[in-house]
């Protein structure tokens, strides 16, 4: 079964100036628009890239309204590329580990967590395995920082999921 989404890009704050829709993955977004200072999410969940070809910093945005840039944590106002997040379920399950390929102490989870620390001897995660659903992972707790999209699989490493480091504060589930 095909997912399906629908995001409009504004210019503006508050849904304003030149907007663009898109119902499709979109790896190059500058023909359609300078800048995205608001959206709005249709349906679906949705990963936003910084830079072109799914690269940089990455915002995971569901169903609903972001008047500006910092209504879903970006740190400008630069999006350059958009794709659909396919693995969303109704069911969610999580392993994180210690240590890289799977080693070490793992915790296992099917809710979204606020704070790593509150079940977790540490802020770092250094494998992760998805069982079932998306999952985001925050740098900081209470979902802020960096954002890092993991969909159904296993992440050897933390560079995997292209993050920089192992600190992971928090994370939750991409519906």
């Amino acid at each position: 079964m095909d997912v399906v989404g629908k995001i409009v890009f504004y210019e503006d704050k508050n849904f304003q100036g030149h907007s663009f829709e898109c119902s499709s993955d979109c790896p190059e977004l500058i023909t359609h628009f300078r800048r995205c200072n608001s959206v709005q999410v249709e349906s679906g969940a949705w990963v936003l890239y910084e830079r072109p070809n799914y690269l940089g910093y990455q915002y995971v945005l569901t169903q609903g309204e972001y008047p500006d840039y910092q209504h879903w944590m970006g740190y400008n106002d630069s999006v350059r590329s958009c794709r659909l997040i396919r693995n969303t379920s109704s069911v969610f399950k999580i392993r994180v580990y210690e240590r890289p390929d799977f080693s070490g102490q793992m915790l296992e989870s099917t809710e979204d967590l606020r704070d790593l620390a509150d079940y977790w001897h540490r802020h770092e995660v250094h494998s992760a395995q998805v069982l079932d659903g998306a999952w985001v992972f925050h740098e900081l707790s209470n979902f802020h920082g960096r954002q890092y999209l993991l969909e159904k699989g296993k992440y050897r490493r933390f560079t995997e999921w292209a993050a920089m480091n192992p600190k992971v504060g928090s994370f939750r589930c991409a519906v």
